[in-house]
């Protein structure tokens, strides 16, 4: 049985990149959007650390993303942010805890 998760990633542009990094961001919203296992896709970035982006994402299930990492604007993403960010992104998967 496949269950929703929710993924949270983490990304720090260098110095002077950020608009880059937002742009590239931004250009995967629509295509993602459209995907029939996405139930949510939601880039942000920091109020207080202009360098530090966040995804918010919901998939109807792991598979769901690891489809979703497959898909042109996903890897077109990847290539774009390439050589911009101080660190690879740090990416959490979390699943619900369900009430006992």
């Amino acid at each position: 049985m496949s269950e929703e998760i929710t993924v949270v990633a983490f990304l720090k542009a260098k110095p002077g990149a950020e608009q880059q990094v937002a742009d590239a961001m931004k250009a995967c919203i629509a295509p993602t959007l459209t995907e029939e296992s996405n139930l949510s896709y939601v880039p942000q970035q920091d109020q207080d650390d202009p360098q530090t982006f966040v995804f918010v994402e919901r998939w109807t299930s792991r598979q769901g993303l690891n489809d979703h990492m497959e898909t042109p604007h996903f890897k077109t993403l990847i290539a774009s942010v390439q050589g911009l960010l101080e660190a690879p992104p740090a990416v959490h998967v979390l699943k619900p805890l369900t009430a006992l």
